[in-house]
């Protein structure tokens, strides 16, 4: 008999969206982490409401990774719609748990599969009056059964439920009841397996909280400074501005009973970008969070504040497209519509988190960005980083004041008139394509200036002279290339003598950790970038010309990301292999260490 692996386990639970199993399946999630088990949970949801098929995903992984596993290793199969696809989907030797309060049809039993029933729905039904929460707490009855089967502690999980309901002690009870039925049932029926064993590693997860990307860049954005948020809500993003609604209050009370910020729920995003446009004009920090429908809707008005030079920060929580696409699913595939946005020529600063504490620090920065730099700027995130919950490092803040950029107040305005010096708001007063700019309620007589997204000169004076235009453009471009020493650099992790590097940016960096050890253990050393921010910074040339290859992993179609590096470095080009995962599922490591090995062996030369 095969002896079970140690905290090593991957749980899938197959139910309908719109049952109630996010409570059980959170509770299971959480009490594996009170163990001090590193885990990580993936939420694959349909976009309805509720009716179809949805699966939830945790890992256990005593070796600390966090990405989504390449193999199921349980199944708990509570969707009769999909069972047979579900079953199907689990490991040679892995175990299916199922309701058997009706009987299981016999072309769904597979060979090599451990199969273990329990009459869910008949436990419930003697325990719970009839009521609409009686069909919920059924999910309740595999929470027991897992508990039993791979040695979660019941008292760990009623510390669990207790933190999740803790003023609603009837509601602890019941469900704790529904619990202890399904424990109770396959302890009583001597059920038995063999696959792992979960174990409480002390101290494990010590000081460690679970949030989600978009609590952190929302809770990153009131620290940086966010007094303006506008939004229209669509999936994966709304939960972003619904975590401001919530924390703001708590975070920035009113000395004198007024509010220092608004939030607005606009009637749709070319509402909302227009008042975030508007706040940033008028000095406000100001933001917006939406997805890629959303901001296709905000390009024109994106133009006005890359052309007039205003400040405003951009949440892009990236889903499936094209047009509505998978809503509810994660991919990397609106980097090249932000690093454009907008029509004629532009070019944008884009930060891009890979964790909560990038999350929550790159929200905080982009503000200062989008001060420091006049423009706006997009802060990338998506589906997987943003609403999947993550394990972490308590979020650190960063004392630091404000950068305002180039903002000139009265009394600056007047000691450059006694300096002889002119306010020319489009202007490079210091060769860094930076110009200078006031902000209304200035009072000094200088301060004016006419806002044009229409041609204009250095003066803020219409135009359509070609010297002009050309000047502002030029001048737009020098900004966006000073902004190449500020952005974040990337993360560089090197041994030397390796010549194979992996390139990675945003949710892909935990499964290119992983499928780096695996690549390495399999004989191929690698050194590894993480893409923090656009532009490109000169490590990235370094990269390119240190390695002979370099893999470059990214969640879209298109190769988006190595576009931009091969249009930057044609030179170097040649070197970048793509390797792409677009299914909207969150990247496996199994699925970046088959691309890089086909095309390893693809690329050696063909002998007689």
């Amino acid at each position: 008999m095969d002896t079970p692996a140690i905290n090593d386990l991957n749980i899938c639970v197959a139910t309908e969206n719109g049952s109630g199993s996010a409570s059980s399946n959170n509770i299971l999630f959480k009490a594996i982490f009170k163990m001090g088990i590193p885990c990580s949970s993936k939420n694959m949801f349909p976009s309805n409401i509720q009716g179809l098929p949805t699966w939830y995903q945790i890992r256990a992984s005593g070796e600390g990774y966090l990405s989504r596993k390449d193999v199921i290793d349980v199944m708990v199969a509570f969707n009769d719609a999909t069972m047979a696809k579900d079953i199907h989907r689990v490991r040679d030797g892995g175990l299916v748990l199922y309701d058997d309060s009706t009987t299981l049809p016999a072309n769904l039993k597979r060979d090599g599969v451990q199969y273990i029933g329990f009459p869910a729905n008949k436990l419930v039904a003697k325990l719970v009056p009839a009521s609409p929460l009686r069909a919920k707490q059924r999910n309740m009855v595999y929470v027991g059964v897992l508990a039993y089967l791979f040695g979660i502690d019941m008292e760990v999980i009623k510390a669990v439920l207790e933190d999740t309901f803790g003023k609603k002690p009837a509601v602890i009870e019941s469900n704790l009841i529904c619990i202890d039925a399904g424990y109770q049932y396959v302890k009583e029926k001597g059920f038995t397996q063999n696959i792992s064993r979960l174990q409480v590693i002390p101290n494990g997860n010590k000081g460690k909280i679970l949030t989600e990307g978009n609590t952190a860049a929302a809770l990153g954005s009131i620290y940086g400074g966010a007094s303006v948020i506008c939004w229209y809500p669509i999936t994966p993003s709304s939960s972003l501005a619904e975590a401001m609604e919530f924390y703001l209050p708590k975070l920035r009370k009113p000395k004198d009973g007024k509010k220092t910020y608004a939030i607005v729920q606009a009637e749709d995003e070319i509402a909302s970008v227009g008042m975030i446009v508007g706040a940033g004009w008028a000095g406000a920090r100001a933001m917006t969070s939406t997805s890629g429908p959303g901001l296709s809707l905000m390009n024109e008005s994106i133009g006005l504040a890359y052309f007039a030079e205003i400040p405003c920060v951009f949440f892009i929580i990236q889903r499936g497209g094209p047009s509505t696409g998978l809503p509810t699913r994660t991919q990397q595939s609106d980097i090249s519509l932000m690093y454009g946005a907008s029509h004629g020529d532009t070019r944008h600063i884009i930060l891009i988190p890979h964790d909560m504490n990038a999350c929550f620090d790159l929200a905080r920065q982009s503000f200062n960005y989008a001060d420091r730099f006049q423009t706006p700027v997009f802060v990338a995130m998506d589906l997987d980083l943003g609403m999947n919950i993550w394990s972490s490092e308590p979020l650190k803040l960063q004392q630091e004041p404000f950068d305002l950029g180039k903002r000139l107040n009265a009394t600056q305005l007047e000691e450059w008139a006694k300096a002889g010096k002119k306010f020319r708001r489009y202007f490079d007063q210091d060769g860094d394509g930076i110009p200078y700019r006031t902000v209304p309620g200035n009072e000094n007589r200088m301060a004016s200036y006419f806002t044009r997204g229409s041609g204009h000169d250095a003066d803020a004076k219409y135009s359509e002279d070609e010297n002009d235009y050309k000047y502002i453009l030029d001048r737009l471009r020098k900004k966006f290339d000073s902004a190449r020493k500020f952005v974040p650099k990337p993360i560089v992790e090197r041994e030397k003598g390796v010549r194979t590097g992996i390139i990675c940016y945003g949710s892909s960096y935990e499964p290119v950790r992983e499928a780096r050890d695996r690549l390495k253990a399999a004989g191929l050393k690698t050194n590894h970038m993480l893409i923090r921010a656009l532009p490109l910074t000169s490590e990235v040339r370094d990269f390119l010309v240190e390695h002979d290859t370099i893999y470059l992993v990214e969640q879209n179609r298109d190769a988006q990301m190595a576009a931009i590096i091969k249009d930057e470095h044609p030179d170097l080009g040649m070197k970048i292999v793509s390797v792409l995962v677009y299914n909207g599922l969150p990247v496996t490591p199994k699925g970046i260490v088959g691309q890089i090995f086909d095309a390893a062996q693809s690329a050696q030369p063909k002998t007689a």
